[in-house]
């Protein structure tokens, strides 16, 4: 059967395959070696699972055999009786198309939600509407502490037909759920992306909330991403699709999905502070922002103020006419060193005024902390203090809870950081700082930047994203840059004789760019408008270059350059 696990013979060894297709053929006389045994109780893939795994596997230079394991439950599945779940009772659903899909058994186009969140009750909703049709959904999220907050309010109202799983928990719970997703309709699959391969029983519905995280994409080979897996196994499996988040991607912007902005402003009021004419040696904290701290602790108000990084500096700007210091040839900021962190160009002189000195914009935590302590005391501490203003980085805002006042100590470092995506990126991250503050009068989030006029800002002011988007996705066009052209980067170790011409050969006239030096080696880059064939001819050079002992990583659609 399609998607069996079996035991085959290979070279005096016992290996595990997976069955792909059953067919007979003319061997020419030759005879064909018997299947030692079928492992597990049930297949792992169906042939509409198996479209999608194929195509992972071509899209993202990877080899078949790795990405059907994907599919497959750490443990061997066995034989579990369950019984069949009752339907939901009506609940009301957030898009009335999507449920009147549902009840007819066929699909909708992608829908995104764009809000600020919580997504808890949202989701809730939303499923309930597939399980009234005993559909099954699968439900996304980009961190364990997310997924477990959605899996424990959809078991509150669901009960035993959620199936919860991320790479955390033991093997026999993964186990476990995938058993219950793939036998049961109706079933509630919750997890992060290891789950979005997982085969799921009568599949109607999946959600896919903030698909712009880079949690959502896979960083080792096949380094898939969460939104490009769901839109194909969606149109594969025709269930419907959505996804909710303060920002979409570019790329779901070019595919022509259907957003759904709120009547209002999407996150909570937006306050720009313009840093631009501060002195040289200013606090990296400005007075309007210790003034509004210092306020809120007064009237006994919780805040969270969100730094670029632990490290040093992110960004520099000019001491003589106050500008961010950026690349001269591709805009991007400057770190501490004399070349650009992107592109590699000399960075020289300001290119503004022609000034030679430059003072570091933004800071750690700890040197945060301990600036705002001089105006506020005890009051502010790193994540975990239990003080009631808290300095912490991006991957602490998921288990923040809300607060009255949320701050963006340097916009600039973020808008500007040395990736293509950063004024994309920086809209999602500010959207979602802001999306911590409660409603309520006299509630903000406060940015600081050096440049107040910028698009991003513009937007995020505004509270709706997708005009601001719309332009990304125009300037991308004249780059080919995704989503308007395709990207593929490929970071080699111990280098094999010949591999530039190798490259260059199978790339036919795409663009080529390399070697770039890397901490661990080199990096190359393959650009084009449509990768597919060289996506093909790559598998075989690059199973070629690690059989000659390089340690190969391919990255389709690489967020970083």
């Amino acid at each position: 059967m399609v998607g069996s696990i079996v035991r085959v013979p290979l070279g005096g060894r016992r290996v595990r395959g997976y069955v792909v297709d059953v067919r007979e053929i003319e061997t020419g006389g030759r005879p064909l070696k018997d299947l030692l045994a079928v492992s597990g109780d049930y297949p792992v893939f169906d042939g509409r699972l198996l479209q999608t795994l194929r195509w992972v596997a071509m899209h993202y230079v990877a080899p078949l055999g790795a990405v059907l394991g994907r599919a497959a439950p750490p443990n061997l599945p066995r034989h579990r009786v369950g019984k069949e779940f009752a339907p939901i009772d009506s609940v009301r659903h957030p898009l009335p198309a999507v449920a009147a899909a549902l009840e007819r058994g066929t699909r909708v186009r992608p829908q995104y939600l764009i809000g600020s969140g919580p997504w808890i009750d949202t989701v809730v909703a939303l499923v309930g509407a597939a399980g009234a049709f005993n559909r099954s959904s699968m439900v996304i999220l980009p961190t364990v502490t997310e997924a477990h907050a959605s899996a424990e309010a959809l078991t509150a109202a669901y009960g035993d037909r959620v199936a919860y799983a991320t790479s955390s928990l033991p093997h026999r719970e993964i186990t476990t759920a995938w058993i219950k997703a793939h036998t049961r309709p109706g079933a509630v699959v919750v997890g992060t992306r290891e789950i979005a391969l997982w085969p799921v029983a009568a599949t109607g519905l999946g959600v896919i909330v903030e698909e712009g995280r880079r949690a959502m994409k896979a960083p080792a080979s096949p380094t898939l991403h969460i939104r490009e897996v769901m839109r194909r196994r969606s149109t594969a499996e025709r269930f419907s699709l959505v996804f909710a988040g303060p920002v979409p991607t570019t790329e779901l912007i070019a595919a022509g999905v259907e957003t759904h902005e709120p009547g209002g402003r999407a996150w909570p009021l937006v306050e720009v502070v313009d840093r631009s004419e501060d002195p040289p040696g200013a606090n990296l904290v400005g007075q309007r922002v210790r003034s509004a701290l210092q306020g809120l602790t007064g009237r006994g108000g919780t805040g969270f103020v969100l730094v670029h990084r632990r490290g040093y500096a992110p960004a520099f700007r000019c001491v003589r006419c106050r500008e961010i210091r950026r690349c001269p040839e591709c805009g991007a900021a400057a770190g501490r060193g004399e070349t650009c962190r992107r592109c590699g160009s000399l960075m020289g002189e300001c290119a503004e005024c022609g000034g030679e000195r430059f003072e570091p914009l933004g800071a750690g935590v700890g040197r945060i902390v301990d600036e705002l302590a001089r105006s506020i005391g005890d009051a502010v501490g790193p994540p975990g203090s239990g003080r009631p203003v808290v300095v912490g980085t991006e991957r602490d805002l998921p288990d923040q809870a809300p607060v009255d006042l949320a701050v963006a100590v340097d916009a600039d470092a973020l808008m500007l950081a040395p990736n293509y995506r950063a004024e994309e990126e920086a809209l999602r991250l500010l959207a979602r700082l802001a999306g911590l503050v409660r409603r309520g009068r006299g509630n903000r989030c406060i940015i600081q930047t050096g440049q107040p006029t910028h698009p991003a800002l513009a937007a995020l002011r505004h509270g709706h994203p997708t005009e601001f988007l719309a332009a990304v996705v125009a300037s991308r066009n004249d780059q080919q840059f995704p989503p308007m052209g395709e990207l593929i980067a490929i970071d080699v170790r111990d280098t094999p004789a010949g591999f530039g011409e190798q490259l260059t050969g199978a790339a036919g006239d795409a663009l080529v760019l390399g070697p770039a030096g890397t901490p661990d080696g080199e990096r190359w880059l393959v650009q084009g408008s449509d990768l597919r064939q060289i996506r093909i001819r790559l598998r075989s050079l690059v199973q070629g270059w690690r059989d000659a002992g390089a340690r190969v990583r391919v990255d389709a659609d690489p967020i970083d350059l």
